[in-house]
């Protein structure tokens, strides 16, 4: 029997996907129309012998979260918990408190998976690539290809190439050390938790003998030092080259989904592989109908013009309304928001609830990988550079209204904003 632990984090974690995760946490941001998490759920309980999805995370029970566990249970037929952590624990800590539940019932294997990736989560092909490497009990990583100057953004991995045994892992180098990257998908046996369980009785030794090492407010929260434990830094690069742990490298698609700009490349990525899983959700053509171009989810509660062009890369969520004439390009329309007639909305998010006037035009600038290097990842930008913003994907929190005839351009807008006039390159507070 197996299960699977997916990481979904926390209210303080998930800050560069402000201003959208003000409004639902993030792995519940809906990437190619449905939440984040779905597509981890569905995948998970495709594998044969798989028990129960655990949630692990320390966002307080919130209604959105109830919700989606509780429909899709329904839905996939899969007993489906939140395990919440007193604080944030890291990677290896909250399934190291959380043990007890994880091994519960028996589970020769389980999975470990961060929220905030999307993937093609080859699962069954891990599960038969542990059963042919090192013995029962070795863990597999997930790991994919990058290119050099980017592979430094990531934990790289050193195998050897004959075995696939990963010799080496360090995160986050400051040189090149391999363009094999960790993708956050991890196969595990039980027997992680003795590895994990060392790293935590030597914290407390550690504890014992400088009490007050590091910021002075810890004395009160010193067990929580302790049982703060990150897998990657503080399990891989241990047990690199102990015959323990293997890398299974996919050539599928693989992205991290860290900013706002990022979910627009992951829904590119999900709605291209609709083709395969779920044609039922790319929009066609149809009588009376948008014109489409390209991959498109529209939500059925959606109303849209049929003189509006939509796509490439558009996802259009419930009860949206879309004018006459309206242009919609590589772009996430969430629930609720109006597009009013002969608007333009190219590479940017707009917020539930919004709405642009006719005649605008919002615009943002992809963070795309280079699509000539077939091993590019997205780069994680940083906000500002040079004292300037980095222009990228515009972004609409909830409630924003656009008026007519005005540009936004590489602009984020917080929520409930009435604007007035055109801005570009702004963070509009």
């Amino acid at each position: 029997m197996l299960k699977s632990v997916i990481l979904i984090g926390g209210p303080q974690k998930g800050t560069r996907f402000r201003p959208l995760s003000f409004e639902v946490p993030k792995p519940l941001f809906p990437v190619a129309g449905v939440p984040m998490l779905q597509h981890h759920v569905e995948e998970c309980a495709k594998v044969p012998n798989m028990k129960e999805i655990l949630l692990i995370g320390f966002y307080q029970p919130n209604e959105e979260l109830t919700r989606f566990m509780s429909s899709a249970q329904q839905e996939f037929k899969i007993s489906i918990r939140y395990l919440q952590e007193y604080a944030a624990l890291g990677t290896g800590g909250g399934i190291y408190h959380f043990r007890d539940q994880i091994l519960s019932g028996g589970p020769e294997a389980f999975f470990i998976m961060n929220a905030d990736v999307c993937s093609e989560f080859p699962l069954p092909e891990m599960l038969n690539f542990q059963k042919e490497h090192g013995e029962s009990s070795s863990f597999v990583i997930l790991g994919t290809t990058a290119n050099r100057k980017q592979s430094m953004n990531y934990g790289c991995i050193v195998e050897n190439q004959q075995t696939n045994e990963v010799l080496h892992y360090v995160e986050k180098p400051s040189t090149f050390v391999s363009d094999i990257i960790n993708c956050g998908i991890y196969l595990f046996t039980p027997e992680i938790f003795q590895h994990i369980g060392a790293v935590f009785q030597k914290n407390q030794q550690d504890m014992l003998l400088y009490p007050y090492e590091g910021d002075e407010q810890t004395n009160g929260n010193g067990w929580h030092r302790a049982e703060a434990i990150r897998l990657e830094q503080d399990i891989f690069t241990a047990l690199a080259g102990q015959g323990k742990l293997y890398v299974y490298k996919t050539p599928a698609i693989w992205s991290q989904i860290k900013s706002a700009g990022s979910a627009i490349y992951a829904s590119r990525l999900y709605l291209n592989q609709y083709h395969k899983t779920h044609p039922e959700r790319l929009a066609t053509n149809k009588e009376g109908g948008p014109r489409i171009s390209g991959n498109v989810y529209i939500h059925q509660t959606a109303n849209i013009d049929p003189t509006a062009v939509l796509g490439p890369n558009v996802s259009i969520g419930t009860g949206v309304t879309i004018g006459a004439g309206v242009r919609v390009r590589e772009s996430i329309i969430l629930h609720g928001a109006t597009l009013q007639d002969h608007s333009c909305v190219l590479n940017c998010i707009v917020g539930w609830d919004s709405t642009i006037g006719k005649w605008a035009r919002v615009e943002g600038t992809p963070s795309d990988p280079n699509p000539n290097d077939p091993y590019a990842k997205i780069d994680s930008e940083t906000l500002f550079r040079d004292g300037e913003l980095t222009p990228s994907i515009t972004i609409l929190g909830c409630n924003v209204t656009i008026p007519a005839e005005v540009i936004i351009l590489n602009s984020i807008v917080l929520p409930y904003k009435d604007l007035n006039r055109s801005f570009k390159n702004q963070i509009i507070l």
